[in-house]
């Protein structure tokens, strides 16, 4: 795809995963944790910049807590700017060509030595023969979704987005952006001399537009293995990084979304709406707008790229939509118009991807709906430009993803298949690659919520919506005053 600028600075895109050995007891206590947030001088890819870290560490310290404890937590924030990481998105939606791509991916902050000047930063995790462990994988990335496995090591997935899971098998796991996923790991392989098993991950790719197409590698090293110098092996040319998908390897990453159930148990129930108050279906889409009268665009074809649902491209009111709605104020800033279906319907993943007006209306418009309504939204990947996998995030509410498929949705036949049973329960779907997904709300949260696509880019192109759900009878279903040291907006 054309449009893209050379690299300028250093960006790592993270996989943050934090590791427990099991078993753990639950309790009941107040933790207390104290943060200071400041600028430090990280040195990463030959280069040293400043970075946001929590008490001098990047990644920040663990939160460890059991399930029912009560935690404070005090920041004392010390941010400032020493460089504009805003740059990227200033100068990609100024020109309306495409973001530039990261220089790395890390695991817990370390590159690894598949990259330049990073064999001291690689994340090494020690671990005993025979114990099992609790791995909470989180991807931080802007703008990957990502593969991640582990050498000669299977993985049971128990939980995504901190929901139980009806506990499977695999070699590796796929985790969009903002999603987390929770593996038990038991150390079970015999190490060679190097005593080091790679953990690996790299990009899912559905995108024909530039990316960062590397792979980041840590280690697990065994205790007391042969080797007791502590340091990986660097013989780069005889690493194989078993079990890690292709980087368009739709086929696993498909797999890997359908293996995923919730628990659905007496005491993790699962309370999927079996029935719905309403449906929205809409598409989402990347657009090529033309370029305006007397400019210069360097996207495609000379024109700026955008992106929108059912051709709306979000637009960033200047005003607080909660703090309005809130106080009841008139305002032309927003509407209550969202479109409920696509403005015509037309096959929307089969058409070519370069030939269709792909041109979008702007303007802030919402969906509103009253509280406890059963929300179905029917999210419909398109052509426009490319086919891709959208990781789709709702603010305010888990939702279950009842079902998905390739190709266009029926509303006839489709709903007919759906999982009402135990379907797994999210916060960030990802859409498939040339298909849909349905997912179901109880919209029992009352105030504005948004709804984007956790590639950064997509988002700041437009690729989202909000939705308002009014207060309820019960004081308790009604949306609280805003705190009295508000800023005025």
């Amino acid at each position: 795809m054309e449009g893209g600028h050379k690299n300028c600075g250093i960006l790592l895109v993270s996989l943050v995963i934090i590791v427990g050995a099991l078993p753990f007891c639950s309790s009941q206590a107040t933790r207390r944790f104290q943060f200071n947030v400041e600028w430090k001088k990280v040195t990463r890819l030959c280069t040293t910049k400043q970075l946001l870290t929590v008490n001098g560490q990047y990644p920040g310290p663990t939160i460890a807590v059991h399930e029912g404890d009560r935690v404070e937590i005090k920041i004392k924030n010390r941010e400032w700017w020493n460089g504009d990481p805003d740059e990227v998105e200033k100068i990609m939606m100024l020109t309306g060509a495409g973001p530039d791509s990261s220089n790395a991916y890390t695991i817990n902050g370390m590159p690894g030595p598949l990259y330049p000047c990073s064999n001291r930063d690689t994340f090494i995790q020690t671990v005993e023969y025979g114990r099992t462990y609790l791995l909470r994988i989180i991807n931080a990335a802007l703008a990957n979704e990502l593969f991640f496995a582990i050498e000669k090591h299977k993985l049971t997935v128990v939980e995504v987005d901190a929901v139980y899971t009806k506990p499977f098998t695999t070699t590796s796991i796929m985790i969009a952006p903002g999603q987390t996923t929770t593996v038990l790991m038991t150390a079970n392989q015999v190490p060679d001399s190097t005593g080091m098993f790679a953990m690996a991950a790299r990009p899912y790719l559905t995108s024909v537009f530039p990316s960062n197409n590397s792979t980041t590698i840590s280690f697990l090293r065994y205790k007391n293995a042969r080797n007791r110098r502590g340091k990986p092996p660097f013989n780069l040319s005889s690493l194989k990084l078993y079990n890690l998908p292709a980087m368009e390897d739709t086929a696993f990453a498909t797999k890997f979304s359908g293996n995923i159930k919730s628990l659905a148990s007496p005491k993790y129930p699962c309370d999927v709406p079996k029935t719905i108050d309403k449906r929205v279906i809409t598409t989402i889409s990347l657009n090529l707008q033309d370029c305006p009268a007397k400019k210069t665009c360097l996207g495609f074809r000379g024109k700026k790229f955008f992106a929108s649902m059912n051709n709306q491209s979000f637009v960033r009111p200047s005003i607080s939509i909660l703090e309005s709605y809130y106080k009841n104020l008139t305002t032309t800033s927003f509407s209550s118009d969202f479109p409920e279906k696509p403005p015509n319907a037309f096959d929307y993943t089969g058409g070519h991807p370069l030939s269709q007006n792909m041109n979008t209306e702007f303007g802030t418009k919402l969906i509103v709906v009253p509280y406890g309504t059963n929300l179905e939204i029917v999210l419909q990947d398109t052509s426009f430009l490319n086919l891709e996998n959208h990781p789709i995030h709702v603010h305010g509410h888990n939702f279950f993803i009842v079902g998905s498929g390739f190709g266009n949705f029926n509303k006839a036949k489709d709903p007919k298949r759906y999982n009402l049973v135990d379907p797994p329960e999210r916060n960030t779907v990802a859409v498939p690659s040339g298909g849909w997904a349905a997912i179901r709300i109880k919209a029992d949260n009352p105030g504005v919520w948004f709804i984007h696509c956790h590639l950064e880019q997509h988002t700041s192109w437009g690729l989202a919506a909000g939705f308002i759900v009014q207060n309820g009878q019960e004081p308790s279903q009604r949306l609280l005053p805003p705190p009295q040291d508000l800023p005025s907006c």
